[in-house]
């Protein structure tokens, strides 16, 4: 299961990164767990398609 998703090119970004469709991230709910090191975050889609990144 692939989680990058290609982007149509009139959005493409400029700089070779990954790019990720931030609803293939999160679950049902919306949100998803993110660890980075010994941390773990919570991405969450608001109701308003704002992202939330926090502790």
């Amino acid at each position: 299961m692939g989680m990058q998703k290609i982007v149509p090119p009139t959005t493409q970004p400029t700089q070779h990164l990954p790019c990720f469709d931030a609803r293939d991230l999160v679950s049902e709910t919306g949100q998803a767990n993110i660890i980075l090191d010994d941390q773990m975050y919570v991405l969450r889609i608001t109701r308003a398609g704002k992202l939330i990144l926090t502790k």
